[in-house]
């Protein structure tokens, strides 16, 4: 590590509620839910840190934050070197300047300013930790040094619709940032294209004095939000050095690939997507790997069939199954089932999503599902045949008809449940 990314230091912001993901978010933060059977959300940024070649991370949290603390231990602190100056840290509010909790983006890394003036960087990328993406931060690092910005935003392209939930700019043909309005209800689109907006990405490249003195003067303003898109950046764009810098996806797909799942059924769509033939987000790629911590299972397993019995027949078609997983008898399509799950004899599991150590009893049937970690599904349960008998028995029920099921439901033979939180542990 040399140069230009010795000097950079990144701030990921990790703190969300991930309100809109409950029950999800029950008992974690949304940067800490479980994505693609074997990841967390957390995972994509991280790597795309390492990968960038930036080794001082920290990690700041707020809500719920025990699981995501416990997945950076046990699958993060190995790739960086205390004696080389690097380091992976999670720093949980301090409250050493306000007694409140994080008031806002802005806000979050202002009342961690000391840790970050210690470390003494030039430049400082602040993050959000709950997007799935795959980038190259040493590129948007260069072209800040190139333009000699202040501060330079990762833009996105985004349909006129979606740009009503971002951040959006307007840029001269430097690059500049010109304007910019958060969250507007109707918001500008790009020259030449009346369906697009230039959107802004929450990812930010700062010269790090120039972050400073704009966290200090916002901080005493008593009418600021302490928000990066509502505050800093309109502040800034007039007197200072702002550029865009355009998203250059890693992924080498024909369309960039850029998601939020702030939804359950967003979150449910882009799972299903990497059962596909060709997904749109590749996670088979060498040359960008996405990491994360590999709990030291067996390999998975499909039992039964060999006799002759098409009903008893372990298999799993279309499916990612994760390690220490157990196909015993039952059928699987469609699905990702994560570590340690067990799909027991003439059991149906059909276009769903399998938290770690779930139990599925024989004969259940399951299609277009969610579910949590450590639920047992009892023996002939049937769930997401009929989502209105799903709701009448408690069952929690998207737009869409996903049906989800979270951590610590007990689960009765007939389809009733109840909330047990004896049952849960650290490891969420």
């Amino acid at each position: 590590m040399i140069g230009k990314m010795q000097n950079t230091l990144a701030v990921i912001l990790a703190g969300g509620r991930g309100s809109r993901l409950e029950p999800l978010t029950r008992d974690r933060a949304k940067p800490a839910v479980p994505f693609g059977g074997l990841y967390r959300i957390i995972d994509f940024v991280l790597s795309n840190c390492l990968n960038s070649g930036m080794r001082q991370l920290l990690l700041l949290t707020q809500y719920k934050a025990q699981s995501l603390d416990r997945h950076i231990n046990l699958g993060w602190r190995p790739y960086f070197c205390r004696e080389l100056g690097e380091f992976i840290d999670v720093v949980p509010p301090q409250q050493r300047i306000d007694d409140q909790w994080y008031q806002g983006t802005a806000d979050a890394v202002y009342q961690n300013i000391y840790a970050i003036e210690r470390e003494r960087p030039e430049y400082v990328v602040v993050l959000a930790g709950d997007h799935i993406y795959k980038m190259n931060y040493e590129s948007m690092v260069d072209f800040h040094i190139q333009t000699k910005a202040d501060l330079t935003i990762g833009a996105l392209q985004v349909d006129r619709e979606s740009a009503k939930q971002f951040g959006v700019m307007q840029i001269n043909e430097d690059n500049r940032v010109i304007g910019f309005q958060e969250k507007p209800e109707h918001p500008q689109t790009m020259p030449g294209d009346d369906h697009h907006c230039l959107a802004s990405m929450g990812i930010y490249v700062f010269s790090a004095r120039f972050l400073f003195e704009q966290l200090c003067r916002d901080a005493t303003l008593s009418g600021s939000r302490h928000d990066f898109g509502n505050d800093i950046i309109p502040a800034v764009i007039g007197d200072h050095r702002v550029f865009a810098f355009p998203f250059r996806d890693e992924n080498r797909k024909n369309d960039a690939y850029w998601r939020d799942v702030g939804t359950l059924d967003a979150y449910f769509e882009a799972n299903m997507d990497l059962i596909t033939v060709d997904p749109q987000l590749n996670l088979y790629d060498n040359k960008w790997p996405i990491r994360t911590y590999q709990p030291n299972m067996p390999p998975p397993k499909f039992v039964f069939g060999s006799e002759g019995d098409m009903d008893r027949r372990g298999e799993a078609l279309d499916s990612i199954v994760c390690q220490g997983s157990i196909c015993s008898g039952g059928h699987v399509r469609r699905s990702i089932l994560s570590p340690g799950v067990r799909v027991n004899s003439y059991a149906d599991v059909e276009d769903s999503i399998v938290f770690e150590g779930v139990e599925v009893g024989r004969r259940a049937k399951i299609r277009r599902a969610i579910i949590d970690k450590g639920v047992v599904i009892p023996p002939e349960t049937t769930i997401g045949y009929d989502v209105e008998a799903d709701r009448a028995r408690g069952f929690m029920v998207t737009d869409s008809g996903i049906v989800v099921i979270a951590r610590g439901e007990h689960i009765d033979g007939g389809g009733a449940f109840r909330h047990e939180l004896s049952n849960l542990s650290a490891n969420q």
